[in-house]
């Protein structure tokens, strides 16, 4: 017997969500690489931060190729949400440990140029990628991917205040704008990983697929 058109349609977007799972790994791979040794090289509490944040995207996004790896996808949900939580913890503890040492320390970073072209690149990459898995896993009703989705906005966020902090530590001399930075891209990563851990990050939906995974929206997945 042939699928019907809602399970055929849910059988593309999880494809879909398969593929931009497996970019978004795949560029996060490069930016930790990339920031964290340039964080490294200017003593940057905000690059190695966002360097970090790169590592927990690739873990997120990780836990959520595991969960549509299953026959049936749902049954890892909770556990793949705990995942992406925990991911958005650690990465907020150890940044604020970070920036707090860096400013009672009086630690200036220096300039990177490096940091500040792949700040630039991210805020022009990122927000396609998280556009795309949003609007597939709201469609499609998973919590997961819609948390995914999010982490990836929040590195685009991250990128501007990461743009910021360099830009003026490096023209200004303005030696607390680069942990200031990172202790936002700390508070940030807590609001993601508290949303992630109650599970309050799947949208309306924006199609037949997501209405019949779910019909009553008893557990709040469909609310505004």
């Amino acid at each position: 017997m042939g699928m019907t058109s809602v399970e055929a349609r849910r059988a593309v977007l999880g494809r879909r969500i398969r593929v931009l799972v497996a970019a978004t790994i795949a560029y996060n791979v490069v930016e930790a690489v990339v920031a964290i040794g340039a964080g490294a090289a200017a003593g940057s509490t905000a690059l190695i931060g966002f360097g970090l944040d790169s590592v927990v995207e690739v873990s997120s996004a990780a836990a959520v190729a595991w969960q549509f790896a299953a026959r049936d996808p749902e049954t890892r949900e909770k556990t793949a949400l705990r995942i992406i939580a925990f991911s958005f913890f650690g990465l907020a503890a150890y940044v604020a440990v970070e920036s707090v040492r860096t400013l009672v320390n009086n630690s200036p970073a220096e300039h990177s140029t490096a940091g500040l072209i792949l700040a630039a690149v991210s805020l022009v990459v990122m927000p396609g990628l998280s556009y795309a898995q949003r609007r597939a896993g709201r469609e499609l009703g998973s919590r997961t991917a819609v948390a995914d989705s999010k982490q990836t906005l929040l590195c685009t966020y991250l990128s501007g205040v990461l743009l910021a902090g360099l830009a003026l530590n490096g023209l200004f001399g303005w030696s607390w704008a680069d942990p200031a930075a990172a202790l936002v891209i700390a508070a940030v990563a807590v609001k993601e990983g508290r949303e992630a851990w109650r599970g309050g990050t799947c949208c309306t939906p924006g199609g037949p697929a997501a209405e019949q995974a779910t019909p009553h929206c008893s557990d709040g997945c469909c609310a505004d």
